[in-house]
């Protein structure tokens, strides 16, 4: 049903958008208006009479009534307003007023449609225009002309009138426009004109402060929480309220009065601008994914929308208009048959969404209906449209309020369900828990111990050296007491592995590792393994003389112990060692690396000996002493 509503919105609106309406009118005489008679002014269209003047025609290039035919055909418009499809042709209306009071009076000729690009009013004598005498200077304005030429500061037109007792005036205008052209006439007194416009003002205060307040509304919530769909809205609600406050004339008023380009074409510009707020704001919020036919197709219209933005500011208007028409309908059907299917797939807030659009086009439909001459009271029908956007983006709002209601209400019974779930099954869980405790518990001392030891060895790895070096380092400083790196590292290695494979080579690194640890018997003395035939010993507490002792001694013990190699040889592996002391300001890297200098040093002497870093006695006596 909805999108049904808005495909007859589519085709109602493009009809009248490029044929117009067609209304018959009479060829007769127009009769006298008594102007001092209320109820001869509410029927203001019997006294009407116009000429249609196209191209080629003598009155199409008249410019003032005195030049008109003589034997010119007026039309009267039999009460019907006065409402003419797009045509290039220049429209003659005229009307003869008169003030049966005995006194003299003051009234406003008003024509309540702002968007008009050429009038010119003229009073002068009631007599054959042929014999016309003009009794007043002529009022020319339009959107073609800067907003001070209309006289007075208002939206619409105002000629003012006045008549002397009995007086007898004729008032005539020439009107061209590049569009469908309305024209509601009205001839009201001072009084009716402010209460009218005070009636007016407050409607328009009380709707475009209430867009206001939404847009700003939307962006307190867009800078609060980030979500996208809440800056859309916003840009929605003021694009179409720019819109909406130009085609009633009050951004031709106050926005840019000396302007007539941006008086012409704010127009098209307007529904540019909310063909691409709708793309943006309906993408997001019904969360249509890119790659998919739907969104696609939003990028499409989207890109189109800036397309026919730009193109707004070079095509003429009567171009323009109705490009970006017709755009704007495409827009409004996609987003209907994308919101439909989105409903259907169970996307409740699309609901909401559908019925803020159904109020939408119906409101926009009479509008048109209006604008277009199909409907009379054309004011009446601009503030219905207010409504029916009011309504629409009050439904939007509602309908992200629906949509985030319902987000909460999903995680507040998806954490109902877990917590009933966890309560009915806690005493069961409690059992497991503990005894996957426990299994945890003794997981970790089993992941620690291995994080901390080499797995071939069972020496204490790289890793427990980084962390425990700098404790002992820290303390010697702070003790006095001496504390001794030594490393060693096994001979030729690499042909051992070279030669009989690295299965036999880790039982080689076996065989050092329980050397070492075989020696290693104080508490506190720690044997590493932190790299592949590279071993260390951290001695806290003992002089280089000591070490140099216990490293003799591994090395000695290393040189008896007979291998077993895979081809049935026996094989005794050498090992060489440097040692190096921790002096005063020094860390556990300048000491690992004199060490390791140390190593180097008994390398390159001939291997199977024990080396120490310059000053390591020295540094050991000092410690010693103190």
């Amino acid at each position: 049903m909805l999108n049904r509503a808005c495909a007859l919105f589519v085709v109602a609106l493009l009809a009248l958008a490029l044929f117009g309406p067609e209304q018959a009118f009479a060829a007769e005489r127009c009769t006298v208006l008594d102007a001092a008679s209320a109820d001869a002014r509410q029927r203001i269209n019997d006294h009407l009479c116009f000429y249609s003047a196209r191209p080629g025609d003598p009155a199409h290039s008249a410019k003032f009534p005195g030049a008109l035919p003589e034997n010119l055909q007026w039309q009267a418009a039999q009460g019907h307003d006065l409402v003419f499809s797009h045509t290039d042709a220049v429209y003659w209306v005229t009307l003869t007023v008169r003030n049966s009071s005995p006194q003299q009076a003051f009234w406003f000729l008003k024509l309540s449609y702002p968007l008009l690009d050429e009038i010119t009013f003229w009073q002068h004598t009631p007599d054959n225009p042929g014999q016309y005498t003009e009794l007043e200077p002529p009022l020319q304005t339009g959107d073609r002309f800067p907003f001070a030429s209309r006289g007075i500061d208002y939206r619409y037109y105002l000629l003012p009138v006045t008549l002397d007792a009995q007086e007898e005036r004729a008032i005539t205008l020439r009107i061209h426009s590049s569009g469908a052209l309305n024209v509601p006439l009205s001839l009201v007194t001072p009084g009716e004109a402010v209460a009218e416009s005070n009636h007016l003002t407050l409607v328009h205060g009380l709707f475009y402060g209430a867009l206001l307040v939404l847009a700003v509304f939307n962006l307190v919530l867009f800078f609060s929480s980030g979500t996208r769909y809440y800056l859309f809205n916003a840009f929605y609600i003021v694009s179409m309220a720019l819109f909406l406050f130009a085609m009633g004339g009050l951004a031709n008023q106050y926005f840019w009065p000396d302007s007539t380009e941006l008086a012409n074409q704010s127009i098209p510009l307007g529904l540019a601008l909310c063909s691409l707020a709708m793309v943006l704001f309906g993408g997001s919020f019904l969360e249509i994914e890119s790659g998919t036919l739907a969104g696609k197709a939003m990028q499409v219209l989207a890109w189109t929308s800036v397309g026919f933005l730009g193109a707004s500011f070079i095509l003429p208007y009567s171009k323009s208009i109705l490009l970006n028409t017709f755009l704007i309908l495409s827009v409004i059907a996609s987003l209907s048959v994308i919101a439909t299917i989105r409903w259907r797939q169970g996307y409740q807030p699309a609901f909401w969404y559908l019925g803020a659009w159904l109020v939408m086009v119906v409101g926009a439909l009479l509008y048109a209906l209006a604008a277009f001459g199909h409907l009379g009271d054309y004011q009446a029908r601009e503030v219905m449209m207010q409504a029916a956007i009011g309504a629409q983006v009050v439904l939007l709002n509602y309908a992200m309020v629906q949509r985030w209601r319902l987000l909460n209400q999903k995680l507040l019974d998806i954490e109902q369900q877990a917590r009933t779930e966890l309560e009915f099954k806690v005493h069961e869980r409690t059992t497991q828990l503990r005894n996957t405790m426990q299994e945890l518990e003794q997981a970790n001392r089993k992941l620690a111990s291995l994080s901390l030891n080499d797995a071939l060895t069972g020496l204490h790895n790289r890793r427990h050296m980084d962390n425990i070096m700098p404790e002992l380092c820290a303390e010697a400083r702070r003790t006095g007491q001496p504390l001794t790196l030594a490393l060693v590292d096994a001979d030729h290695f690499k042909r051992i592995n070279d030669t009989w494979g690295h299965d036999f080579g880790d039982q080689c690194l076996k065989k050092i590792a329980d050397n070492l640890a075989g020696h290693v018997k104080r508490p506190r003395d720690v044997a590493i393994r932190f790299g592949g035939e590279e071993f260390a010993l951290l001695l806290p507490e003992t002089t280089p003389d000591g070490a140099d002792t216990l490293c003799q001694s591994i090395l000695q013990a290393m040189r008896t112990t007979v291998i077993r190699t895979p081809d049935g040889a026996d094989l005794c592996l050498t090992l060489s060692a440097g040692i190096a002391a921790l002096q005063p300001g020094e860390g556990p890297r300048e000491l690992f690396r004199r060490a390791d200098e140390a190593l180097y040093t008994a390398k390159a002497a001939g291997r199977d000996q024990v080396r120490g870093a310059p000053g390591t006695h020295e540094a050991a006596t000092k410690s010693a002493t103190n």
